[in-house]
């Protein structure tokens, strides 16, 4: 659960108790739910240390901030963020009351906010009901989930102590922030955080339409750009999973197919300017021609100045990968979970 392969309490107990039990195992003989998120709080405590405290403040500002921006809707911070047990991630969750779902989605659409709408069916206690969340995509993601505007009121119950939830108002927050951080000055940071430019989201907007971008079925027989560029993240991950330049390299080698497919080198590296490193940027500004170096094609001087870069083995090795990451049917992830990676990766990086 704290890998969050899953994410649901009695899925994950069933599954344990398969694995490490002979015959049928009593209800009452398993951990309850408060048991198993205290032992996954004593996890991530001695695993992301004082980076977990960081970011526990730096969700609750940016909890505000959303919180301010949809205050029509009476939004109210529940979940780990609220009460405080994070851990690596974890999003924001807030519920929003309004009849009508579009009001909050066409506020976020104003605001530049990308975001995904989702109704979910959930059967509990033979009673099925339909559930709306939309979940928001930003330095730290949002899951919104909507009820009826009558419901303000209502007291949610938690499904691991079965108490009523924690939650907090904008005001609560406000205060919960001034208390549990004394000195901070709360307007001036908000603002801060509103000018800052998040680069993988603006990546999210050019990769999702790739998925209609398609290319030559001689060299590219997998289909769609943003599917051969999952595969070769994919591949990167399995043998750089520490290497956050190069992945981003392997995720967005051919992002410029989407801009210009005449020069999509030339494209990516301009769209990409002083949004990825040097090293990144050698990585993409080169890769053809690690294909021309591959084949034997590559003028000399080139040739010469490949081989004298610090960064000619990790050019070879995506070379390597773009190669083979164009099989039919493979199994990738998308590409929200590829960022959600690089996000951690990230902040583990600055920890």
């Amino acid at each position: 659960m704290y890998e969050r392969t899953e994410t649901e309490y009695f899925t994950a107990k069933r599954k344990a108790a398969n694995r490490l039990c002979r015959g049928n195992v009593k209800p009452s003989d398993l951990p309850s739910n408060s048991e198993i998120r205290d032992q996954i709080q004593l996890f991530a405590r001695l695993h992301e240390g004082e980076r977990r405290t960081a970011n526990l403040k730096d969700m609750r500002l940016a909890a505000l901030g959303m919180m301010r921006l949809l205050r029509v809707f009476r939004p109210r911070l529940i979940g780990s963020v609220m009460t405080g047990h994070v851990r690596k991630g974890s999003d924001i969750d807030l519920h929003v009351f309004t009849d009508s779902a579009g009001l909050v989605t066409d506020l976020l659409e104003n605001e530049g906010y990308q975001y995904e709408l989702e109704r979910k069916a959930i059967t509990k206690h033979q009673e099925s009901r339909i559930f709306t969340h939309i979940h928001v995509f930003d330095r730290f993601n949002f899951e919104l989930t909507v009820y009826a505007d009558d419901q303000a009121h209502y007291v949610f119950k938690s499904s691991i102590t079965g108490k009523a939830i924690e939650r907090a108002s904008i005001r609560e927050l406000e205060e919960l922030l001034h208390a549990e951080y004394p000195g901070l000055d709360l307007e001036a940071h908000l603002e801060s955080q509103t000018v800052d430019v998040d680069p993988l989201m603006l990546f999210r907007m050019l990769l999702l339409p790739l998925e209609n971008v398609h290319q030559s079925g001689k060299y590219h027989p997998e289909g769609d750009v943003l599917y051969h560029l999952l595969q070769v993240f994919e591949l990167a991950r399995d043998c750089r999973p520490y290497d956050e330049e190069f992945l981003l390299a392997a995720l967005l080698h051919d992002i410029g197919k989407g801009i210009d497919p005449g020069d999509h080198v030339g494209s990516a590296l301009s769209t990409l300017e002083g949004l990825i490193t040097e090293r990144t940027q050698f990585l993409i500004a080169h890769h053809m021609d690690a294909l021309a170096y591959k084949a034997g094609t590559l003028g000399i001087r080139m040739r010469r100045q490949l081989e004298a870069s610090e960064h000619f083995e990790d050019l070879m090795l995506l070379r390597e990968l773009d190669t083979q990451g164009r099989e039919r049917g493979a199994i990738v992830g998308t590409v929200d979970e590829a960022l959600t990676y690089l996000r951690e990766l990230e902040r583990e990086n600055e920890g």
